[in-house]
């Protein structure tokens, strides 16, 4: 299978790429976790030993998983293109000291490709090159032990990039320290054999920011966007604009959500899981300021209703079906919040009424099996420290149309 097809969150799940753990996991410490977006440090063993179960589920359900790391050394078709990706990478990890910037080239273009890739992924300690004495001043007076900093994230491929129909949307991260994996998606997108022509419809480059968990896919002509934390409106009016354009897309549907941690992405509040059915966290039941986005009468322009109204009602109007909306965590405000917080609305559809969760997400999933939904828990005690559930961790490429 060739190119991208995602045109819905519950097609059958036919090609999913991913990327397992790696030692960016272990270069987590107490001191740097805020700056690089963790609440925990997870046990990296464990952790991938999660993951591969989830690979392993995938497979078994006759889904082709495909790694990040891969897909990246696929993409570096000859030397022009790994000096290129190699003096990116260097670039944009801030390393601006020509004799540091010599040492690191040297020693990663010393590497086969996919393991270069994996060292940028985890981080690049100080002492990788070691027996070179210090040559820049920062790094004499510096603690910070590492010359790149660890992309701990990279596991939640959902976040840099989404395939929307046949094309992508390249992000720019919120925050700095996520903006080196888009290059990963850059680099796949430019030079990979079995991507390079997909229609792009955002670039990393762009002034603002948006990430991969505020869009659904919801059908070939409407999208939802979360207007949250980490995804700006401007961006959300560009990537319109540039969708009623080029595709068969003609309604956004953005929401406006808190701006907190604990509510980082729309993927996290609310998900599908069958044809009219949603899980939600309880704070999403009621009424919303939800903008519908179409375009406007001339090109280039949008035409923006706000209505404040459930999502239930905007969605069961936009989709022209009447739509359930099924709580995280029932009805126990308490219990919908902390299973929500391990990610009890974040559900992964593989097809129609089939989704993978969390099974430490016991209340949650209970209600959607007694709303007639298959459910395939995962265990997830490390996965989870992340604060990122099935949808997080995985990126469609081609889903099975919808009849």
């Amino acid at each position: 299978m060739k190119g991208l097809n995602v045109a819905s969150e519950i097609g059958v799940l036919k090609r999913v790429l991913l990327h397992r753990p790696g030692l960016e996991l272990e270069h987590l410490t107490p001191k740097w976790l805020n700056q690089l977006l963790f609440d925990d440090i997870p046990w990296l063993k464990k952790a991938q030993e999660e993951h591969d179960e989830f690979k392993a589920l995938l497979e078994k359900e006759g889904i082709e998983v495909v790694y990040l790391e891969d897909l990246v050394a696929e993409s570096l078709i000859n030397r022009k293109v790994v000096d290129s990706f190699v003096d990116q990478f260097i670039s944009e990890s801030a390393i601006h000291n020509p004799h540091a910037i010599k040492r690191l080239k040297t020693y990663l273009l010393s590497l086969d490709k996919k393991s270069m890739v994996k060292e940028m992924m985890s981080g690049i300690p100080k002492s990788k090159l070691k027996g070179k004495r210090a040559y820049s001043l920062k790094e004499r007076i510096e603690e910070y032990p590492f010359f790149t900093d660890p992309m701990p994230n990279l596991y939640f491929t959902r976040d840099p990039f989404s395939i929307i129909l046949d094309g992508v949307s390249i992000h720019k991260m919120y925050s700095n320290v996520r903006n080196r994996e888009t290059i990963f998606g850059e680099y796949i997108f430019k030079y990979h054999p079995d991507y390079q022509s997909a229609p792009k419809y955002y670039d990393r480059n762009e002034p603002s920011s948006l990430e991969g968990g505020d869009i659904l896919v919801l059908n070939h002509e409407t999208i939802a966007i979360g207007i949250s934390e980490r995804t700006d409106p401007d961006a959300i009016e560009t990537l319109a604009n540039r969708l009623f354009t080029n595709t068969d897309i003609k309604t956004i549907v953005a929401i406006d959500m808190p701006k907190k941690r604990a509510f980082m992405h729309l993927d996290t509040v609310l998900t599908q899981v069958d044809h009219c059915k949603f899980v939600v966290h309880h704070d999403f039941l009621g009424k919303k300021d939800i903008f519908i986005i179409t375009q406007g009468s001339k090109i280039n322009t949008l035409k923006i209703e706000k209505k404040t109204e459930t999502i239930k009602r905007v969605f069961s109007r936009v989709l022209k079906n009447a739509i359930t909306m099924l709580p995280c965590g029932g009805d126990d405000p308490i219990a919908s919040d902390r299973e929500q917080w391990n990610d009890g609305a974040n559900t992964l559809a593989i097809a129609p009424g089939v989704v993978i969760v969390y099974e430490r997400n016991t209340i949650s999933n209970k209600l959607l099996v007694e709303n007639g939904i298959k459910i395939i828990p995962i265990k997830a005690s490390e996965l989870s420290r992340g604060r990122g559930g099935p949808r997080c961790m995985s990126m469609p490429l081609i889903r099975a149309s919808l009849e």
